[in-house]
């Protein structure tokens, strides 16, 4: 009876150590289910990610403007009759050209003037025109943002 337990014991013994030296790895099946999920969060991942690209360059355009509505703001507060906004009488020049950025134009009279920020290489197609309007109040201007690019591309600030 005591041979028969520790034949038994020993079987027990052999078959978990069998079990265990066993090498288990994961089936081909299990691998292209894996590798197909991924392709799945790629496709839908990529055309979110380039949006965001494109969206980045294009807010580098409203930080460019934010020195041209500073010129504008103080040369039409402190000059209002200005009937042309321009180079020289706000003291505003973008005379070098960016990757993302191709000009900054002023325009109008002070009562509602006109930043016009045209980008380039931007991702999108066409790149699109940024405009930003001042409008003069009492004793500041305030500037809303327009674009001529579609709503996904843009900044939230200059959807339409």
């Amino acid at each position: 009876m005591i041979s028969m337990t520790l034949s038994t014991s020993s079987d027990r013994l052999q078959k978990l150590l069998h079990k265990l030296s066993k090498e288990d790895g994961f089936t081909l099946i299990e691998l292209m289910i894996v590798v197909a999920i991924i392709a799945i969060i790629l496709m839908l991942a990529l055309p979110v990610y380039a949006d965001y690209a494109i969206r980045t360059k294009i807010v580098e355009a409203l930080s460019v403007a934010n020195a041209a509505k500073t010129a504008v703001s103080s040369t039409c507060q402190e000059d209002p009759t200005i009937t042309a906004l321009s180079v020289q009488n706000s003291g505003y020049n973008f005379d070098q050209p960016t990757k993302y950025i191709a000009s900054v134009n002023l325009s109008g009279p002070c009562t509602v003037s006109v930043i016009t920020i045209v980008t380039q290489n931007t991702g999108a197609a066409p790149s699109p025109t940024l405009t930003i309007t001042g409008t003069l109040g009492e004793g500041n201007v305030t500037f809303v943002c327009a674009s001529d690019g579609p709503n996904k591309h843009v900044p939230r600030t200059c959807r339409t």
